[in-house]
């Protein structure tokens, strides 16, 4: 949107610096006047005195004021050029701050104000402004990644159902159940990879919902609906832990716990693994911690988990092993009501999530 054209902010201070500083001389002359001059007497005071010339207030004042003018002139030329001259000192790093804000509307976001010096009110809106660069940057870099991975999971099912349909077309015995039947896996495969990049959409830009909601109820009724799962894996849970309160979304919440049990429970041992799901409450916090035994992950593995499609063995794909969205959806609904997520390796294998929110009051 244009603007119509108007004084610069360094014009605007250089006047504003004149005209007090005028004023201020001006105030002092007429104090000079008013507890000097007047008492003064005006007429002919030549035989008051010891016989030369005595001045009288109109003699002072005749005197004084070429001279108060002069003053004034010299105070306002002193307070135009000197108020110019700080006003730039002063605005330098403003002009700095809006060189940067053009750069980065041009997209180019890898650019940095570092304003040197002390901290004061521009080097706070500098810093402030760098922090904000720095985090668009990695949140549209995360984009992309994100972007590129999806694009590859979907093109994958796609891909099988197109080999799939074109073999079935070439073999004249084929056995049309079993297309159906590879057809179908595939096209689930699809749907929940959709949906699970909406609930991923959902986490990060719907508004939560606040809703008193238990965190220790949630864990049990996750643990009840993956018991089955975690039954045929050999996988026994352990749930403890006092009531959890926090506000947000119930489905949201829901899905957070489901999720981080059933990455629990799939990236487990193949035999006699295990869980442990504890609940903590204090004043301004509740924690929901979900720990897991399995393989022993090296830290910068770990650190990507979070990232959308990473399923920390290679993007190894199995029937159970689910998309590598779960601690993804997970970090994005946490952010939402304004938590942490943080996973963290156990000493003999496996991984621990940690999910702190603020405390229901």
């Amino acid at each position: 949107m244009s603007r119509p054209p108007g004084l610069s902010v360094r014009l605007k201070l250089t006047l504003s610096y004149a005209g007090f500083l005028v004023v201020a001389g001006a105030l002092l002359l007429a104090i000079v006047w008013a507890f000097l001059l007047r008492y003064v007497p005006d007429g002919d005071l030549t035989g008051t005195g010891s016989g030369g010339f005595v001045p009288n207030r109109s003699d002072l004042l005749r005197a004084f004021a070429p001279a108060a003018a002069a003053v004034l002139v010299f105070l306002l030329a002193l307070g135009v050029l000197g108020g110019w001259f700080l006003a730039g000192r002063m605005l330098a790093p403003l002009t700095r701050i809006t060189d940067a804000a053009r750069l980065a509307a041009r997209g180019s976001l890898a650019h940095r104000i570092d304003l040197p010096g002390r901290q004061d009110e521009f080097r706070e809106l500098a810093d402030a402004f760098d922090t904000m660069l720095g985090r668009i940057e990695a949140s549209i870099a995360e984009q992309k990644r994100f972007a590129a991975n999806a694009s590859h999971e979907l093109r994958t099912p796609l891909a099988v159902t197109k080999t799939v349909i074109e073999v079935a077309q070439g073999d004249p015995e084929r056995d049309v159940d079993a297309v159906l039947d590879r057809l179908a896996v595939v096209n689930r495969r699809a749907i929940d990879l959709t949906e699970a990049l909406l609930t991923l959409s959902r986490a990060d830009h719907g508004a939560v919902e606040q809703e008193r909601v238990d965190l220790s109820l949630l864990a049990d009724d996750a643990v009840e609906t993956l018991v089955t799962l975690a039954d045929a894996r050999g996988v026994e849970i352990d749930v403890s832990g006092p009531v959890a309160t926090v506000r947000g979304s119930v489905p949201l919440l829901r899905q957070l716990v489901t999720n981080l049990v059933h990455n629990a429970i799939v990236h487990n041992r193949p035999d006699a693994g295990s869980i442990s799901i504890v609940t903590r409450i204090d004043p301004a916090t509740a924690t929901l911690v979900v720990e897991n035994t399995g393989a022993e992950l090296p830290e910068d593995v770990i650190v990507t988990l979070i990232e959308p499609f990473q399923r920390g063995a290679a993007r190894v794909r199995e029937h159970d092993k689910g998309l590598g969205l779960g601690l993804a959806i997970a970090q994005s609904i946490v952010r939402a009501h304004a938590g942490s997520l943080s996973v963290d390796g156990r000493a003999g294998g496996g991984l621990r999530v940690t999910v702190s929110l603020p405390a229901a009051r």
